[in-house]
């Protein structure tokens, strides 16, 4: 009798996220902390897809005839920038619940997406320019594994953006006690024991086979709410490319 394929995804985290999905796409529901960020983590995405090819930071669609891969996707809040990019775009995410949400908002959004319930491990021989998992890895049950995955998925001279908390007194304050003890993130969310602090994670990538190229940290500000900055106390972005 076969075995089953080995999976990073970890059943409790997937349950965990598919019972947000209907409210995925609201910005004061349950998962608003992400509507915040998003504007950041895509200009942060921006200058590293302008960066690595060269591009015309002007142009509306940057990535037009490249593909892309979210990992950890949700209901879609990257995939479908991602789309209006010009990429084409697949998104997996663990949860059937999140997969549903997001081929429905898409569908209204007039957008494509190749929405695919599972995890890094059943994408096969699947290969992607540009490859993101942002505030993913903290959730799964092999980082190491969950990492080579990532790198297997990029083609020749890809470009992969991750982002993660960073294990840090600040990260527990701020996300754990603060955040979720407040109900500005569900309860259960996040597990402080699993975060990776950036030098763990370098060492994943680099062992995977990639160029780290650059590191930025996403922090607070009371007067800016969330900013990219050189301080990864918080939170940090670590961009790499293959070959």
């Amino acid at each position: 009798m076969a075995s089953d394929p080995v999976t990073t995804i970890d059943p409790e985290e997937a349950a965990h996220f598919g019972a947000m999905a209907a409210e995925w796409w609201d910005p004061k529901g349950s998962s608003a902390m992400l509507h915040r960020l998003n504007p950041v983590r895509l200009g942060y995405l921006r200058e590293r897809i302008d960066a690595h090819w060269g591009l015309d930071g002007a142009s509306f669609t940057p990535l037009a005839g490249k593909t892309a891969l979210d990992v950890g996707c949700g209901a879609g809040l990257l995939c479908e920038p991602l789309a209006r990019l010009g990429a084409t775009v697949t998104g997996i995410d663990a949860a059937a619940e999140n997969i549903a949400a997001a081929h429905a908002h898409a569908r209204q959004s007039g957008l494509t997406i190749d929405y695919r319930t599972g995890g890094i491990e059943g994408l096969g021989a699947a290969r992607f320019d540009l490859v993101t998992s942002l505030e993913v890895i903290e959730h799964v049950t092999d980082p190491a594994a969950f990492v080579a995955g990532l790198a297997g998925a990029l083609t020749a001279g890809g470009l992969m953006v991750l982002s993660t908390p960073n294990r840090t007194a600040l990260s527990r304050l701020a996300m754990i006690t603060i955040g979720e003890g407040t109900g500005q993130i569900p309860r259960g969310t996040h597990d402080w024991d699993k975060f990776l602090t950036p030098e763990e994670l370098i060492t994943l990538i680099e062992a995977a086979g990639l160029t780290v190229v650059d590191t930025r940290g996403l922090s607070f500000s009371v007067a800016k709410g969330f900013v990219i900055s050189d301080d990864m106390t918080l939170d940090y972005f670590v961009t790499a490319t293959h070959g």
